[in-house]
């Protein structure tokens, strides 16, 4: 399931992450990026936006898990 986003938030980016698990999403104006076992995989190195993105939405879902314990 490809999801778009309009605008990039991260808790809601990490929610839809950490419930689907596998598959891809799309922020506009940013790119596309897959996840998988509940976590953005690494996207291109050359592109610090989309490294910075996966890195914060990578880091908001640890804080979702951390939270729900």
């Amino acid at each position: 399931m490809t999801r778009i986003f309009s605008t990039y938030r991260p808790l809601q980016v990490a929610r839809f992450v950490k419930n689907l698990f596998k598959g891809e999403f799309s922020i506009e104006g940013v790119g596309v990026f897959y996840f998988d076992s509940g976590r953005v995989l690494l996207p291109d190195l050359t592109d610090k936006k989309k490294l910075s993105i996966m890195k914060e939405v990578n880091f908001t879902i640890d804080n979702l898990t951390i939270d729900m314990v």
